[in-house]
């Protein structure tokens, strides 16, 4: 870790976490996570407005936290990342807000920067520079996505994408019908390893010869396993929970990692990136690990807590934007749900020095130590 590097704070509220990360160049410094999970538990999925008020209320606490966990000062940054998008708005717009005022009163350039590039990217941390072109897998509670990425500051290809279900929403959905309750993902795995994955032939959906060979569907195997669960209880049976995890995750994973390894060898790319909520999942990383081995390709995937959702994922992408000189975004920055995955970060329209003269230092001396 040199001191020259870019020392960046990021910031992440696109969905239940509020995220501060504080990185120096791809060097992980703080990972301050604040989740709303169990409050929105009770009502079996994520409540928008409930997100909100959450990431507003430890938006402050979390990043001061971060702080003193990395053993800086907030003038010691260099820059600011926040996610602008994609995610739900007004947990988006929280993060960007305070992103927003950070940097003002700071004085410091501010990087929107894109949720599923920062997935991408975070993989730094762990596994050093990212190859490129990166081939990346990102599954997660709203993604399912096969991406390209020549150069993950500036472009981004989509390859493939869920047209309905996303693989984590499907698991969620399951773990509902099972009565599994929320999140349904590591409920789901810890029960599939105690059942059959061949126990019952769920369907792989768009696996067929003229399917989109990278695009991705849930919709119908979630409603395969519902049915398979109904009629088993409209007999009178009891439901063999473990075997229906096992059968429902292994239908997912074996689609998932098949689409992935066939796009690297189609790009000819000698390795893929994992990453997303569904990255920790046990069985598609051994999976994957297992085909990938097979077809001569190299595995990246972060541990765990750095595959949901976090600010040190923000924070990654945002060293890299400084590091390559990327332009910075205005203070006009807005919050943009449905962000392109080929817009890694937000640039200004114009080139700002970001010494913000006019905002008295009496005033940053009082707010940061």
């Amino acid at each position: 870790m040199a001191a020259d590097e870019p020392l960046v704070l990021g910031i992440e509220t696109s969905c239940d976490e509020t995220g501060v990360g504080i990185v120096r160049g791809t060097t992980l410094l703080a990972d301050a996570v604040a989740s709303s999970v169990d409050t929105h538990a009770r009502f079996g999925g994520v409540v928008p407005e409930i997100a909100s008020r959450a990431h507003l209320e430890a938006m402050v606490p979390t990043i001061e936290r971060a702080l003193k966990e990395a053993g800086v000062s907030a003038r010691d940054l260099d820059g600011i990342a926040v996610t602008s998008g994609p995610g739900l708005a007004g947990a988006l717009l929280v993060g960007v807000s305070a992103a927003k005022a950070y940097a003002y009163a700071l004085g410091k350039p501010l990087y929107g920067v894109n949720h599923l590039a920062s997935h991408i990217c975070v993989d730094q941390l762990e596994h050093g520079p990212l190859p490129e072109p990166t081939m990346a897998l990102l599954v997660s509670g709203g993604h399912s996505s096969l991406l390209l990425a020549p150069d993950i500051t500036s472009d981004v290809r989509p390859l493939g994408a869920t047209i309905d279900d996303a693989a984590g929403e499907a698991f969620d959905k399951i773990a509902r019908v099972l009565n599994l309750g929320f999140p349904g993902g590591p409920v789901i795995d810890r029960l599939a390893k105690e059942g059959d994955p061949k126990s019952i032939a769920f369907p792989r959906g768009l696996t067929g010869p003229r399917d989109a060979p990278y695009d991705f569907s849930f919709s119908g195997l979630k409603t395969s396993v519902a049915r398979w669960i109904e009629a088993k209880r409209a007999a009178g049976e009891e439901v063999p929970v473990r075997d229906v995890a096992a059968s429902f995750q292994e239908a997912v994973v074996d689609v998932l990692t098949r689409k992935a390894v066939r796009a690297c060898k189609d790009e000819g790319v000698d390795h893929l990136m994992i990453g997303g909520g569904v990255a920790a999942n046990s069985r598609l990383r051994a999976l994957a690990q297992e085909r990938c081995e097979r077809a001569g390709i190299r595995l990246r995937v972060p541990r765990p807590g750095l595959c949901t959702d976090n600010g040190a994922m923000v924070a990654a992408l945002g060293a890299e934007m400084v590091a390559r000189n990327r332009r910075p975004s205005d203070l006009e920055l807005s919050a943009d749900s449905s962000l392109p995955v080929t817009e890694p970060h937000v640039p200004g329209k114009h080139q700002h020095a970001h010494d913000h003269d006019h905002v008295h230092e009496i005033s940053k001396d009082n707010l940061y130590s």
